[in-house]
């Protein structure tokens, strides 16, 4: 992402957006770790605290910013509220951190653990 200022431009990497979205998704309450595919045998792992971004997609085109996080949530919490406020406080944070408001952040649960 790019944006133009008088004294010149700023240029944001994908790379910085799926950082702060996998750590501010981290902090939310319910939240057990980001999840990464294992594309040889479909199973669910979960990412070490230094690999959160692994578990985010993020997409800058022509609409607007799009954020897909896959996470992995404890056993017990009601998930639509949890993503939601996952949701929630990572489009803020994008917005307050990078100056940049998502057009979308999409939460993809894949799996639940017990602690």
């Amino acid at each position: 992402m790019k944006t133009m200022t008088e004294k010149g431009s700023i240029t944001i990497v994908p790379e910085l957006f799926a950082e702060i979205a996998g750590h501010v998704a981290l902090r939310c309450v319910g939240v057990r770790g980001m999840a990464a595919r294992s594309v040889a045998d479909g199973l669910v792992h979960v990412l070490k605290r230094e690999n959160t971004s692994r578990g985010v997609r993020v997409w800058d085109g022509e609409d607007g910013l799009a954020i897909e996080l896959h996470v992995i949530l404890r056993h017990g919490v009601n998930i639509v509220t949890v993503g939601q406020s996952i949701r929630d406080e990572v489009s803020y944070a994008i917005e307050k951190y990078a100056g940049v408001k998502p057009k979308r952040v999409d939460v993809c649960v894949d799996s639940v653990m017990v602690d």
